[in-house]
């Protein structure tokens, strides 16, 4: 059988999907099931609409937030510590031996530092002048 890559900048879900289905298939082969799991936690205005929150999943024995937002108005009032309080949590419950989340220089280190995140990496000149910066916690001694 000959192949051929096609580039394009459309990202379809259905590519994703035949993307990493054989990745999946694989990993799963050398270390079972992934127990991938959605961790959503949203923050409603007073009309219900979704105003910000978290966005993230369990797998592997770990946490990670890829999203973590509030509205404009209200930060510093504790939103973000307590989601990701509430999230640890349910990590917790769920058998997490630990959580993950990455930043940008410019955005939430200290804050992560002040939950007990420990940086681990750092990707610099991402973007130029600033870096991504990847955190770690541990949720359980063993």
């Amino acid at each position: 059988m000959q192949y051929q890559t096609v580039l394009s900048d459309v990202a379809a879900a259905e590519t994703r999907a035949a993307i990493v289905a054989p990745l999946i298939a694989y990993n799963e082969e050398q270390v079972g099931p992934s127990d991938h799991r959605p961790l959503v936690i949203r923050i409603e205005d007073e009309a219900g609409q979704v105003v910000g929150g978290l966005w993230g999943y369990t797998r592997g024995g770990w946490l990670y937030t890829e999203l973590l937002s509030a509205p404009t108005g209200a930060r510093g009032l504790g939103l973000g510590r307590r989601m990701m309080e509430q999230a640890e949590a349910e990590a917790r419950a769920r058998g997490c031996i630990g959580a993950w989340v990455d930043t940008h220089s410019f955005q939430a280190p200290k804050f992560y530092e002040s939950l007990g995140y420990q940086r681990f990496g750092e990707l610099e000149d991402y973007p130029p002048g600033h870096s991504r910066i990847f955190y770690r916690k541990r949720l359980r001694a063993d």
